[in-house]
């Protein structure tokens, strides 16, 4: 045996040693481990750019950016520089009492992105590390939990019955039991509903499948008319609505109608409730725009951003406030009203230093401005997907996808849930080493904003082959 096949066999058994102690040890989040168990799971050993490579070496195009957070692709060597002079320095300090640099450039740089939104409200000019989207979300809700209780006298006085929240269904904010409490998606949440706080629901604004049963073309929004009627009832002991601006990222990618999620925020200004805007998932330049809420001109009262902030390398989130909202804390020790919620990696320096490395690749390279044409490139392959006979819908947004599989276009009849459509078409497009993820029966498109024009039509080519090979037989 020469030496390229001894390396080749070593390869190929230490492969098979780590996927049986993957199967044997590792449970694997949002995965039926049964039908894992039957598979030949890929170890991902490095990646560059847009690609994941396996022990093998086979390589994988990222169509899902690493669930949804990788922005300017694997080992950027900008981002990689960041962390390792960072480590040099310190690899964490907590955010109790002391602080560290990182944390303190990064929050002001959350701040310097938020001011264009300003001309709508009182700017976001406080932030409040924690470690993951969940964390960001369930940190919004107990600050709005919070701030009623202990509003200032001058800001008009505590208000502690406002002790509800109002979100959509078919949201997702995460998976702490106060997010999932506002997470309106039965199949992830139902199971949980004995340990849940009460929340009041409205309509989804999911014009392909209208909850209200309308048609877009005739409709002014009218799923806005069904939230006004729940403030109207409620607005006395509502604390926040809670919201996915543009996008319901998990729901489906759900894209909103224009002048929805504005409709949104006067609603709540109207009504004397805050607005918490979840941007784990369409913030950080994934709809287009840096924020989704610049797209409609909306200031929310509480802001939360993960995922794409550290450009996918750390965990790290952000939940920012206006000043409003911080003066209901803000007081002295006497006072208690400090807010008694910390994490032990909130701000995590090399976090920090990532996310500072991500947001200044940005402005160096203009990347919103460099995703345009990726966007309109992306938006000509779903004009080409939704002529298939069983694509029923496409809904974009920026670099956020999704295309819906039905049995039936004229009647918009779904698959059934057991036949696994769309996880069926996503182990097609491995075959052609393309990486999707699915949505029960829609697959999504969300690859690194650094994907350039020749990786985007393989992973559409892909996907295309894909859903004719299952579908169409």
């Amino acid at each position: 045996m020469n030496r390229a096949s001894a390396e080749c066999a070593v390869s190929s058994d230490r492969t098979a040693q780590l996927r049986r102690w993957d199967i044997d040890h590792v449970w694997h989040g949002f995965t039926q481990m049964a039908d894992y168990a039957q598979t030949e799971p890929i170890i991902v050993e490095r990646a560059e750019g847009c690609w994941l490579i396996d022990t093998s070496g086979r390589r994988f195009l990222d169509g899902v950016s690493s669930l949804w957070c990788n922005v300017h692709g694997h080992h950027r060597p900008e981002i990689d520089d960041a962390v390792r002079r960072q480590l040099d320095r310190v690899a964490h300090s907590t955010l109790l009492g002391i602080s560290h640099e990182p944390a303190i450039l990064l929050a002001r740089k959350l701040v310097e992105l938020a001011v264009p939104l300003a001309a709508d409200g009182e700017p976001l000019t406080r932030v409040f590390f924690s470690d993951s989207g969940s964390t960001a979300v369930e940190v919004a809700l107990k600050i709005a939990f919070q701030y009623w209780r202990q509003r200032r006298p001058e800001r008009g006085g505590p208000r502690p019955e406002k002790t509800h929240f109002i979100a959509l269904n078919q949201s997702y904010h995460g998976d702490t039991l106060g997010s999932v409490s506002v997470g309106g998606m039965e199949l992830f949440h139902g199971i949980f509903k004995p340990l849940l706080f009460p929340t009041w629901w409205a309509p989804e604004p999911f014009c392909y499948r209208c909850p209200l049963g309308l048609i877009r073309a005739e409709c002014k929004i009218d799923c806005l008319g069904q939230l006004g009627r729940l403030l109207e009832e409620h607005h006395h002991e509502t604390a926040a609505v809670v919201v996915e601006p543009l996008v319901q990222g998990a729901g489906g990618m759900i894209v909103a109608p224009e002048g929805y999620l504005r409709g949104v925020r006067d609603l709540t200004r109207r009504h004397d409730v805050l607005m918490i805007a979840d941007e784990v998932a369409v913030g950080i330049g994934r709809t287009g725009t840096m924020l989704a809420c610049q797209q409609e001109n909306v200031v929310s009262d509480l802001l939360c951003l993960a995922k794409g902030l550290t450009g996918g390398y750390l965990p790290l989130a952000a939940t920012m406030a206006n000043e409003e909202v911080f003066a209901a804390f803000a007081g002295t020790q006497a006072e208690l009203r400090t807010f008694f919620h910390g994490h032990t990696y909130g701000g995590n320096p090399l976090a920090a230093a990532a996310a500072l490395a991500t947001l200044e690749i940005f402005e160096r390279e203009g990347t919103l401005a460099a995703i345009q044409p990726r966007i309109e490139q992306l938006a000509g392959w779903l004009r080409r997907f939704a002529e298939l006979p069983h694509v029923g819908d496409v809904r974009q947004r920026g670099m956020m996808a999704g295309i819906e599989l039905v049995r039936d276009r004229k009647t918009k009849e779904p698959y059934p849930w057991p036949e696994q459509i769309g996880a069926r078409v996503c182990r097609r497009a491995r075959e052609e080493n393309v990486l999707l993820r699915p949505l029960g029966n829609v697959l999504v498109i969300m690859p690194p904003l650094a994907i350039n024009a020749e990786e985007l039509d393989l992973l559409c080519g892909s996907m295309e082959r894909a859903i004719r090979a299952v579908t169409e037989k």
